[in-house]
């Protein structure tokens, strides 16, 4: 899907007053999660710039998000206020210790899914102990790293408006950093998505999990949706 450049006339008040919010973006990697996110923050107004090992491969994903450029990882990091990093999960600490310099500083997202197949479904390639969010923090220590957009699949980013329900979609997020808790905020915000903040990067473990999960009851063929109700549509549902 390709983004045009939308025209005077079609500019509302709404594109003019979050102007300030509107951020530089760097994305690694050239795959369908880079895709889906890159074309959503595009419609949000980021200045997106697509980073990969192969060039051909970055320009296509630039083409169809409608990013501003592409080149190479270190050029996407670089351009960056925000880095994505939309690798397979067992690349992306490697990669974020070989752009350590560049992430310093940077708040940089993790949306991957440490998953492989397992006589029950998927599994948790981290076994649970760690989170590849973690494993990023230890490899570009002077990065702000962000765990979120992992738990739904790439095919909800493509929504404009992604809502259910007739509520907007939560984004759960965890992070050790108040300047990136922000930025990320912002970010969801913009997408016309909730924040849901979920406590610091030591609980990234758990959205992980839950991502892994999610997809094995869908693989199934079920709704993982119905197995979490809120208490409060129980009836004569009291607080704790």
């Amino acid at each position: 899907m390709c983004i045009g450049a939308p025209s005077v006339l079609s500019v509302t008040s709404r594109d003019t007053d979050d102007r300030s919010k509107h951020m530089r973006i760097g994305i690694l990697g050239t795959g369908a999660m880079a895709t889906a996110l890159g074309a959503a923050w595009v419609r949000a107004g980021h200045d997106v710039r697509v980073g990969g090992r192969d060039i051909d491969a970055a320009s296509r994903t630039a083409l169809l998000t409608g990013a501003s450029g592409h080149g190479s990882l270190a050029e996407a990091a670089a351009h960056g206020d925000v880095v994505l990093l939309a690798v397979p999960a067992g690349a992306a600490p490697q990669l974020a210790r070989e752009l350590a310099p560049v992430l310093a500083g940077r708040t940089v997202i993790d949306c991957t899914v440490p998953m492989a197949p397992g006589e029950d479904g998927p599994a948790l390639t981290t076994g649970g102990t760690s989170s590849v969010a973690r494993l990023i923090a230890d490899a570009a220590p002077g990065a702000h790293v962000v765990k979120a957009f992992g738990v739904c699949h790439e095919s909800i980013w493509t929504l404009d408006r992604p809502a259910f329900e007739g509520a907007p979609l939560a984004v759960p997020f965890c992070t050790d950093q108040p300047s990136a808790a922000t930025r990320v905020t912002e970010i969801i915000t913009s997408m016309n998505c909730s924040p849901l903040p979920c406590g610091g990067l030591d609980r990234a473990a758990l959205l992980e999990a839950t991502a892994v999960f999610a997809i094995g009851v869908w693989w199934s063929g079920a709704e993982a949706r119905l197995a979490f109700p809120a208490p409060a549509l129980a009836p004569g549902a009291v607080d704790d």
